[in-house]
């Protein structure tokens, strides 16, 4: 839906805007509880209205 870009422009998570990979991003959500919280707001500004 949004895109590396995307995600970097809406959350700006480095993960997002240096060297983007799925693998990567999942391992830095996976141990950053903040992050996880950042990206689940931006889910349910998205999908849930």
């Amino acid at each position: 839906h949004y895109g590396w870009e995307g995600l970097d422009r809406e959350i700006q998570i480095n993960c997002f805007y240096s060297n983007p990979s799925i693998k990567s991003s999942l391992k830095f959500l996976r141990r950053t509880q903040w992050a996880r919280d950042k990206v689940e707001a931006l889910y349910i500004d998205t999908f849930c209205r």
